[in-house]
């Protein structure tokens, strides 16, 4: 069954708040059993937070934009009730759950958000410029564009979701989750913009997706604030073109959780700070994860973001003298063409953290292409971690239980400066074949 917001009293015209009757229409639409909430082609619908119920698609149809308000008191707060972890640099108490939201659900199985439309988070109204490479904001954690909690059996898909001010996309604790062909298009300036944050989530599907964003593309999350939660396991990511000025796909940095069996396939990256990143700073494991069949290219984009142009970068470090990181192992990289300023960096400490990794057919081109100086390896975030100033080998690894490269290659390019070194060097590791 359908519903349109425009019969509930919705304008479209751009300026009028319609939050109160798209509400109304979600939740008429749910009272009814279920069905879509359409809004129309033609028409930008100006609205403040709006909560998703259960079986209700919101229906964004080609051609209109759900915008969000700039007005950060009509946002609603899903977790204003619970500890407060400090307070922001506006005075406003923060958790470890996203503090606003602007379209939200909980425990609301078998909602979908679609039609070929676009849901506009306009940043711009939250941040402001602090260097020529980011804006941030003095809100901290700005507003998450969708946030889905506890949520089965949900579908993300046909959709443009552009501007975000915080985090666009983030199923929290949620089951069977899919998110197909939807367009991602935030500004490269835009701080913690991520795209995709699956988190304490199990049976996610990422695909067929586009997505530029400043931070990172894809990341797989398993946060202190969701714990409550099981790992985030048995995800697939395919068939995806990424763009990022931090990782494109990447697992951590919270990590407080475990991930397991993870699926990356038939991917193009280009255009970004790093490409594959797992980055390990908290006590939960990675284990089971397979790389194949992805075409990297990447460059350093400013040193404000983390990562110096590794194609794939692996490790595992103490977040603090109080919080120990987790193992990673059992990862395979298969059939991967990089094209960067950096080589592969794998790295898991002096407790030998990281184990057991193959790579087959991984081919790395080392070339200059910023501005940014080379010969750095970005290891942050941790105890006394920064970048650090070496000679780029095509394929490091330090302190690596366990690895098997077969049949890689590394070229060098343009290497006047002398700042890229070995093709392959190790460093205190054990049971490694080349």
């Amino acid at each position: 069954m359908d519903f349109d917001v425009l019969a509930f009293g919705a304008k479209g015209d751009g300026m009028t708040n319609d939050t109160a009757a798209i509400q109304e229409t979600i939740d008429r639409c749910y009272q009814e059993g279920g069905g879509r909430v359409i809004l129309e082609s033609g028409k930008t619908f100006y609205s403040g937070s709006l909560i998703l119920k259960p079986y209700v698609e919101l229906h964004i149809k080609r051609g209109a934009v759900l915008k969000a308000s700039g007005d950060l008191s009509a946002y609603f707060r899903p977790n204003c009730g619970l500890r407060d972890e400090g307070i922001d640099r506006i005075g406003t108490p923060v958790t470890l759950k996203p503090s606003y939201a602007f379209l939200y659900a909980k425990d609301a199985d078998g909602i979908a958000i679609s039609g070929g439309g676009i849901i506009d988070g306009n940043c711009y109204a939250f941040v402001h410029r602090v260097s020529p490479y980011y804006v941030t904001g003095d809100l901290y954690p700005r507003p998450t564009m969708i946030y889905l909690e506890h949520c089965n059996h949900i579908t993300v898909k046909d959709v443009t979701l552009q501007n975000a001010p915080f985090w666009t996309l983030h199923p929290a604790g949620c089951e069977d989750v899919l998110i197909s062909q939807i367009r991602i298009l935030n500004p490269l300036d835009v701080a913690n913009s991520d795209g995709i944050d699956p988190d304490h989530s199990s049976n996610v599907r990422i695909l067929g997706c586009h997505i530029v964003c400043a931070d990172d593309a894809i990341c797989l999350k398993s946060s202190a604030g969701n714990m409550e939660y099981g790992s985030t396991k048995n995800v697939v990511i395919a068939d995806c073109t990424l763009v990022s000025t931090s990782a494109a796909v990447k697992i951590g940095t919270e990590g407080t959780g475990n991930f397991e069996n993870i699926l990356v396939h038939d991917c193009i990256i280009s255009d970004s700070n790093r490409g594959i990143s797992i980055q390990i700073r908290d006590g939960g494991s990675v284990r089971n994860v397979s790389f194949s069949n992805i075409r990297i290219d990447t460059r350093r984009f400013a040193d404000c973001w983390w990562g110096c142009g590794e194609p794939i970068a692996v490790s595992s470090f103490n977040r603090d003298e109080q919080t120990p990181s987790g193992i990673v192992e059992n990862i395979l990289f298969d059939n991967i063409l990089c094209n960067s300023e950096n080589g592969v960096f794998i790295a898991g400490g002096p407790e030998y953290k990281v184990r057991n990794i193959r790579m087959r057919h991984v081919d790395v081109e080392l070339s200059t292409k910023s501005k940014w100086p080379k010969g750095q390896y970005d290891i942050r975030p941790g105890a006394g971690m920064g970048i650090e100033k070496t000679k780029t080998a095509g394929f490091m690894l330090r302190n690596v239980d366990g690895a098997v490269l077969t049949d890689c290659s590394v070229v060098i390019h343009d290497n006047e400066d002398g700042c890229f070194g070995n093709a392959f060097e190790t460093h205190e590791c054990r049971g490694v074949k080349i």
